[in-house]
């Protein structure tokens, strides 16, 4: 089969590996239908270290079951399936109480032994609770649209939803998201169904942000740093926010945050952290502000974002702007690193 690799900064390659097989009676082999590349693949696109053994990449993809292991209950051959970015059991204490990318037998793709997701074929472990059936679905039968919008239930749209989850939106709350990625547009767009009265997304690009228009955005701030968050405090009355998405991973996005959030309000965080160390002291305690947030746990939403998907209440899938087949990943990578891509969809 064909797989994705990363050897270094910027190096990319699609090569041939052994296809996966069973090796944990509760393993499935899936064959992709459709996967992608995540804005958090960037950051190892940039800093990873050169190596002489390949690092697999990709964590998000809809496939079709191919074999399962003996002690696979919920699934069979010839099922399409969504598969969630983390896998894990469903079952542990984490997973029960809404957490499962902290499972305490579970784990994330890109290790020699896992595999990654952007392949023809992929190994799935714990697959009972890290794939979900579409129901009464054909992947052949459904158009381009429907498929982008089930594979963003992998990964993106189900993060910026855990972070407009994570925050409390709800009627009356006024959301400012930091930064116009994939990420930010599914936070613009989740926050409007759960009902937030104003959503200002701040991002420079326009085709982007017209986007988050449409999803939902009431207010579009292009500036950046202090310019920016005077901005949105003017927007807001000199009161802020009363949630802040930091959709970036970057420490001066979350300076910003900082400097738009409410007294009593809420930070929430889903950009990967390119940072160790941030300020948390006097600002955050002199306004009684709360950080929350982190890797966000699909598996807990992706059966009530389903049927909204499947019955067009909601259209994730067009923060998808380029579709590329499984051998042109590195142009993919190269394509979203210089901004000419938000997100690109590969079909293999």
């Amino acid at each position: 089969m064909k797989a994705t690799f990363m050897y270094g900064p910027r190096d990319v390659r699609v090569e041939t590996a052994p296809d996966p097989v069973i090796r944990q009676p509760t393993d499935a082999i899936v064959r992709t239908v459709r996967a992608c590349v995540c804005g958090s693949d960037l950051h190892p696109y940039h800093s990873l270290p050169p190596r002489t053994e390949g690092r697999p990449m990709g964590h998000e993809m809809i496939g079709v079951v191919e074999e399962v292991g003996a002690d696979v209950r919920t699934l069979a051959p010839g099922d399409f399936v969504i598969a969630t970015f983390a896998y894990q059991d469903n079952t542990c204490v984490f997973c029960r109480e809404g957490f499962h990318t902290s499972c305490v037998h579970g784990g994330f793709y890109g290790s020699p032994d896992v595999g990654g997701l952007q392949a023809e074929l992929c190994r799935v472990p714990l697959a009972d609770g890290s794939l979900v059936k579409v129901p009464n679905a054909d992947p052949d039968a459904l158009d381009e649209r429907m498929l982008a919008s089930l594979l963003t239930l992998s990964d993106v749209y189900l993060t910026g939803y855990h972070a407009a989850h994570m925050g409390g939106v709800g009627p009356g709350k006024t959301v400012t998201v930091v930064g116009d990625g994939a990420v930010g547009l599914s936070a613009v767009l989740a926050s409007k169904r759960l009902g937030a009265e104003r959503v200002i997304l701040m991002g420079r690009h326009r085709d982007r942000t017209d986007l988050g228009v449409e999803f939902g955005a009431t207010d579009v701030v292009a500036e950046r740093g202090d310019e920016g968050v005077a901005r949105v405090m003017d927007l807001t009355g000199g009161e802020g926010s009363h949630v802040v998405i930091e959709a970036v991973g970057l420490l001066p996005a979350l300076e910003q945050s900082v400097g738009i959030v409410r007294p009593g309000g809420v930070i929430s965080r889903v950009g990967v952290p390119q940072y160790d160390d941030a300020p948390v002291g006097r600002p955050l305690f002199s306004k009684n502000a709360t950080i929350t947030g982190g890797p966000a746990p699909v598996r807990a939403y992706i059966e009530d974002a389903l049927p909204e998907v499947l019955d067009g209440t909601i259209e994730p899938g067009r923060v998808f702007d380029r579709t590329l087949g499984l051998d042109e990943i590195p142009r993919a990578y190269a394509e979203m690193d210089a901004r000419t891509a938000l997100k690109v969809l590969i079909a293999p």
